[in-house]
């Protein structure tokens, strides 16, 4: 069976592909060996390459859109909406209940394959029977009922979930985890965690002077401390008002809003193809290195001491930014020679499109970090920590939920489910498709597109501009594919774990004919 598309009249697993990734620069990994074999038709299109009985026990067999997007019902939606809160970021209104897999229907009925997931955050697609069965299971009725104060009172099983669940994916010599909502949450108390640990570590000892004490309530020093975290340009790590100080992307997110004044360090602009500039991209790597060591130097001498380094494995919200595996390696080191905290923000890397459960396991270090937050496909948010940077007093580290443990109930059968289907290598292979298929169109269209990349299905290409850009997610989204942006021209691919080949066949084919159509 073909895959339909119905478009209106007029209206914790290792491959040598990735390893060799670290050597290269993020190179075009096995493009040579690829060309060969693409599974092109004479057309240009992919052929489907998975039976349509195994598509159909799954989900849908493809797109079907009867309206534009957004359509009527989505249009009145919105009107209804906008007496009550600000519509001006909503694209369309969904039918949830109707959403199957990789397929997102709207309220119009118009069935979509979603590549961009909710902002990267749907694990294992759409109404995933292994978590319907979750919700439908009455022994977990009072967890959905009643929400606890994780932090004074959690439930008899809540051990047991994060054993389960959290803990059963924890990068590499971590053994604790701190629950919290979401991403910007999450950065924003592992950087009260760091400044925590840095203080005890600057005063010899966890308990603060009379004067600290007294001063802290009026917001002054040496309560609160004039202590540092350096971040990077193109970094994006929150919202909330400490993390929006180390957000670096687009100014409407920091316009009117007071920040803190701490160092930031330029990140790697690498130039493409990679393997064409492997000396120039090296010597930039080498000064943005060398400028994040100065900074810190030049901060503590003059007594703004830097506490830790926040960085992201791959800048997504900034413009999918990547540097080379060797530039986090010794980033890393930089961080141990003056006793930074380094933090690993794996909200949007983590959870598997990379291939890895966590991005940075492709860097190869035995310590990696000292903090990694995390959100979007866990679920829930929070991050791992090292055993000193546990807080040593009640309320310090606290909100009223610090979570929601529904979430770990759900975690833990996503996790089987990313085991038992093998998804982490699903990822690898629907990865190596898609960025075959992308390299294959920017050669097709060079004076609209350029700098395919990625690691697994975590992928990105630039657009000639912005304008362009956006015209082009508005026209493959009528055709049936829901794409996101990020940075000022790129486009950003997120698919769920369970994404495969003939899906990125099928999306490839869909946004070929939406570039097409560019002028």
């Amino acid at each position: 069976m073909a895959y339909s598309l119905v478009v209106p009249p007029a209206s914790h697993f290792h491959t040598s592909t990735l390893r060799s990734m670290a050597s290269s620069i993020l190179s075009r990994h096995l493009t040579s060996s690829l060309r060969h074999s693409r599974g092109l038709s004479a057309s240009g299109h992919r052929h489907q390459q998975t039976t349509a009985k195994r598509v159909e026990e799954v989900e849908f067999d493809g797109p079907c859109m009867k309206t534009e997007v957004p359509g009527p019902r989505s249009k009145i939606l919105a009107q209804q909406l906008e007496s009550i809160q600000s519509v001006v970021q909503v694209n369309f209104f969904c039918d949830y209940e109707e959403s199957k897999g990789n397929y997102l229907v709207d309220v119009d009925g118009n069935r979509m394959l979603d590549v961009y997931t909710q902002i990267a955050s749907i694990p294992i697609g759409y109404n995933h029977p292994a978590l319907t069965k979750v919700m439908t299971d009455k022994k977990n009725m009072s967890t959905f009922v009643n929400r606890p104060a994780l932090g004074m009172m959690p439930p008899e099983q809540f051990s047991e979930k994060l054993v389960n669940g959290l803990m059963a994916v924890a990068p590499k010599g971590f053994s604790r985890v701190q629950t919290m909502a979401c991403g910007s949450c999450s950065n924003e108390n592992a950087y009260k965690a760091i400044f925590i640990w840095y203080r005890n570590k600057m005063r010899g000892t966890p308990e603060p002077t009379p004067e600290e004490v007294r001063t802290s309530v009026i917001n002054q020093v040496p309560g609160c401390p004039d202590l540092t975290l350096l971040s990077f340009m193109g970094g994006f790590h929150g919202r909330t008002l400490g993390c929006l100080a180390t957000t670096h992307t687009k100014a409407i997110q920091k316009l009117d809003v007071p920040s803190f004044d701490w160092p930031i360090a330029p990140f790697p602009q690498l130039r493409y193809p990679l393997d064409q500039f492997e000396r120039e991209n090296a010597r930039e790597e080498a000064r943005c290195l060398e400028e994040a060591e100065d900074l810190i130097v030049k901060w503590n001498q003059k007594g703004r001491h830097v506490a830790g380094v926040v960085i992201e494995p791959i800048q997504a919200e900034g413009g999918d930014n990547h540097a080379s595996f060797d530039f986090y390696r010794k980033l890393r080191g930089i961080t141990k020679k003056h006793g930074c905290a380094f933090l690993v923000d794996e909200v949007q890397t983590g959870g598997g499109s990379t291939g890895k459960f966590w991005a940075h396991e492709h860097w190869g270090l035995d310590d990696p970090a000292d903090i990694v937050s995390f959100s979007k496909k866990m679920l829930t948010g929070g991050y791992y920590q090292k055993d000193s940077f546990q807080p040593d007093k009640p309320f310090r580290i606290f909100n009223t939920w610090l979570g929601d443990h529904t979430k770990n109930l759900l975690l833990t059968e996503v996790i089987k489910v990313i085991k038992t289907e093998n998804l982490l290598d699903q990822a690898k292979k629907s990865g190596k498709v898609m960025l075959e298929g992308l390299y294959d169109l920017q050669d097709k269209y060079p004076h609209l597109l350029s700098k395919a990349r990625g690691i697994g299905t975590f992928c990105a290409i630039d657009v000639k501009d912005e304008d362009t850009r956006n015209l082009l997610l508005l026209k493959a989204r009528n055709k049936g594919v829901v794409l996101g942006g990020c940075g000022t021209q790129s486009i950003r691919f997120r698919p769920a774990l369970v994404f495969k080949e003939h899906h990125a066949h099928l999306f490839l084919d869909i946004f070929n004919d939406a570039i097409a159509e560019l002028k």
